[in-house]
């Protein structure tokens, strides 16, 4: 059964950004959390765990870019998610030394 057209993106601006947010965005913030959980526990650990749980998120994260009305929130939402996560990240290490 054929997609409803009226559910369809018609902006081809908007088809690319949601695209690309799936693919650059949703891999940015994969490894952005995965960076910030190495500031917080064993970096082997978090190393080994992320080579499995690093494309899951990821690839769930490219089907979350899909239900955004907008290509524009769902970079809004990626990039402060990644911005958030490497201040995290940061102020992880600080606290380390």
């Amino acid at each position: 059964m054929p997609a409803n057209p009226k559910y369809l993106t018609t902006s081809t601006l908007q088809r690319f950004l949601k695209i690309s947010a799936a693919i650059v965005g949703g891999y940015l913030v994969s490894a952005s959390f995965h960076l910030m959980l190495t500031a917080y526990f064993d970096k082997g650990i978090v190393l080994i765990t992320s080579a499995y749980t690093g494309f899951i998120v990821w690839a769930a994260l490219m089907i979350v870019a899909f239900l955004f009305k907008s290509g524009w929130k769902a970079w809004t939402t990626y990039a402060g998610l990644s911005i958030a996560f490497l201040l995290l990240t940061y102020f992880g290490l600080m606290l380390d030394n």
